[in-house]
């Protein structure tokens, strides 16, 4: 069964003609400069180094789980993919992750991040201190590209139009804000800085070729307002529990918990 798409942009009529890619392209865009989590105050504090270190500790635990899907993710997007060749590169999305030969893996280098923060390694790949709105956002976006056809799923991704800046972002504010971070850590978003770009590219060029009809461009961009509130929705549970008001779910990571002795 697919999964329903919550309807996110104004319903075309018939009349209406589908947009050209240019404009289908402007459209995508105009949705991450109002939409993407850039924007949220947890990673204003974050990236402007007015997080303590028990904030960013919660950050990055949490931001393991969504790590750790995308491989999943990727894959269930191949099994909707019937073009080999389409197949063929978006392997290596998973093996960027994963990690392939000498090359560990994004999941790796995050974890790489976790270690530097004081986390015991087991603990977090275990993700029990993660909390359930994390787990919630996360697997919704790996069930939605199982669930919907392939070219909703690969818009889904483009929220990697997005990415360079954030991560640009990061490495400078992290390293420049926390006494507590140094470049050792910063692994995952330095590979990402020409890895996302990549990946973007070969996604939009694919939206703007297929994405031909009303009904196929609605889909596109509902896609993406899609992937825009798994983001955002991840750090508002992150404000709420270690910001404010400060309600830690039960069961959910409090400082002292899963550090190395």
């Amino acid at each position: 069964m697919t999964m329903m798409m919550p309807r996110m942009s104004e319903p075309r009529t018939d009349a209406d003609a589908p947009l050209s890619p240019d404009a289908l392209e402007a459209t995508l865009r105009a949705i991450g400069a109002e939409r993407y989590h850039n924007l949220h105050p947890f990673h204003q504090m974050l990236h402007g180094g007015e997080c303590t270190i028990e904030q960013v500790r919660a950050w990055a635990l949490n931001r393991f789980c969504y790590q750790d899907c995308i491989p999943r993710k990727d894959a269930a997007l191949i099994a909707k993919i019937e073009d080999r060749d389409i197949r063929r590169i978006w392997l290596q999305r998973i093996l960027d992750h994963d990690g392939y030969g000498d090359d560990r893996g994004g999941i790796e280098r995050w974890l790489v991040l976790t270690d530097g923060l004081g986390f015991d390694r087991a603990y977090v790949q275990s993700m029990q201190g993660a909390m359930p709105a994390t787990r919630f956002a996360v697997e919704s976006y790996v069930r939605f590209v199982w669930d919907n056809p392939g070219l909703t799923a690969i818009s889904s991704c483009l929220t990697e139009l997005f990415a360079p800046k954030i991560h640009a972002e990061r490495i400078s504010g992290m390293l420049e804000s926390y006494d507590f971070i140094d470049d050792s850590v910063m692994g995952y978003f330095r590979k990402r800085l020409t890895q996302a770009p990549r990946d973007c590219d070969f996604a939009l060029a694919y939206v703007r070729d297929h994405a031909r009809t009303v009904e196929q461009q609605d889909a596109v961009i509902n896609a993406l307002y899609f992937k825009c509130n798994v983001l955002w929705a991840q750090l508002d549970a992150l404000y709420f529990a270690y910001v404010s008001p400060g309600m830690v779910p039960p069961g959910a990571w409090r400082p002292g918990q899963g550090m190395r002795a």
